[in-house]
């Protein structure tokens, strides 16, 4: 069934908003709404004037009620529309398209790329659909269509946020093959040279995590003849980089038994770039926190400590718990870093900023007694763009801790 549109007034607040560049307008912000409403409409709003200010989704099983697509002049949201969309993300990506070392990426990145909901990441010759927003069905074929014009893939996989799968219309669901053959295994791919793997059908998000890939490049060039803990190591992606810059010893932990074999899968993957023997990969399936504390308290100590955990803060509440848990993180990983060695610490919780962050972690560092200097404080990559305010999500420091009292 095509697309309705729909006649939207907001108030005049949700108005600034949109106008400045907002994408989202929440259901208490709607005033009044003609043509009824279903998934996937476009809802049209209007000033006060009946000028046309901004198009957008009609999504009414989200506290998101309209996922704003185009703002100022009238414009059709149809294929050509959806193409231009992706030519125009795919474009910002040029240097990585051009990259033979790197073959997986980020194509669209959501609100940020003016295209809310719609997560593309590619993996080769793979290309994943994430959705994130039930309102996005009625336009998928248009969305698929014009990903097969730009990127040529083999496949197209779809996956499904937890929250839209439960209002995608039959047959779509997570995991399903769009385009060409299912896979029957894992896609391999490149980051910076080295070979990875990624479950696209069964995965977390897309299938990796690429958003990490140059703090992985700036840690590794630091580590060469040092020990490594990978904290959080998901599928190991900074510790197999750190074991091809030359570290002399990684130990991964994780409390998922399928995310170490990931790692160590991806490890003899690169197995002619490494040269650590098997005893220098060590593993422990745990809780990090735990693991940690066990570590510190018979005295282990690592040159280069990496803490890089999922999101703290799903919502406003969990803010002060976060911060409490990245404070907790910093004081273990300066109870396991050696003298002179490298601390590096991110938080992809959008809901807290990267001051207050960095707040937590150097005032934990005064207060533990310890004597760090920041080496590089990082964020979003190229094909991780930040197109507004809570689209920032990423953040890192990178410190060398000269003394610590502990």
């Amino acid at each position: 069934m095509s697309p309705r549109r729909l006649a939207v007034r907001v108030t005049p607040d949700a108005l600034r908003q949109v106008r400045g560049g907002h994408p989202w307008v929440y259901g208490d912000a709607i005033t009044s709404i003609t043509g009824g409403g279903r998934s996937g409409d476009l809802a049209v709003i209007f000033d006060d004037r009946r000028r046309f200010a901004a198009i957008g989704l009609f999504d009414p099983d989200s506290p998101i009620r309209i996922k704003v697509l185009h703002r100022g002049n009238p414009m059709a949201v149809d294929q050509a529309w959806w193409a231009d969309r992706i030519e125009e993300s795919l474009a910002r990506r040029a240097s990585l398209a051009a990259d033979r070392a790197t073959t997986a990426w980020r194509v669209v990145h959501g609100e940020n790329d003016g295209l809310p909901g719609l997560i593309v990441d590619r993996y080769h010759d793979t290309a994943v659909i994430k959705l994130y927003s039930a309102a996005l069905a009625p336009h998928l074929d248009d969305i698929v269509g014009a990903l097969v014009a730009a990127l040529a893939p083999d496949r197209i996989v779809l996956r499904v946020g937890r929250l839209a799968a439960q209002h995608l219309p039959a047959p779509l669901a997570d995991g399903l093959t769009l385009v060409g053959d299912a896979p029957t295994e894992p896609i391999a791919y490149h980051e910076l040279g080295l070979v990875f793997t990624a479950d696209v059908v069964r995965g977390q998000k897309t299938g990796a995590f690429l958003d990490q890939r140059e703090n992985r490049g700036l840690v590794a060039a630091h580590s060469a003849g040092g020990t490594v803990l990978d904290v959080f190591c998901c599928t190991g992606g900074f510790g197999v980089h750190t074991a091809a810059a030359g570290a002399t010893a990684v130990h991964f932990v994780d409390q998922s038994p399928g995310a170490i074999a990931t790692a160590r899968a991806n490890m003899a993957a690169n197995a002619d770039r490494i040269a650590l023997r098997s005893n220098r990969i060590d593993s422990t399936v745990g809780d990090a926190f735990e693991v940690m504390t066990a570590m510190a308290s018979t005295g282990r100590r690592f040159d280069v400590v990496i803490v890089d955990p999922p999101s703290f803060a799903p919502h406003r509440a969990a803010i002060p718990a976060a911060l409490r848990a990245y404070g907790h993180l910093t004081e273990l990983a300066l109870r396991l870093v050696s003298r002179g060695g490298l601390v590096f610490q991110a938080s992809c919780s959008s809901r807290v900023t990267t001051e207050d962050f960095l707040r937590v972690v150097n005032s934990t560092a005064v207060r533990a007694g310890a004597t760090w200097t920041e080496l590089a404080r990082t964020g979003h990559t190229v094909d991780h763009p930040i197109g507004f305010a809570q689209g920032a999500y990423l953040k890192a420091v990178l410190a060398k801790v000269d003394r610590y009292r502990g």
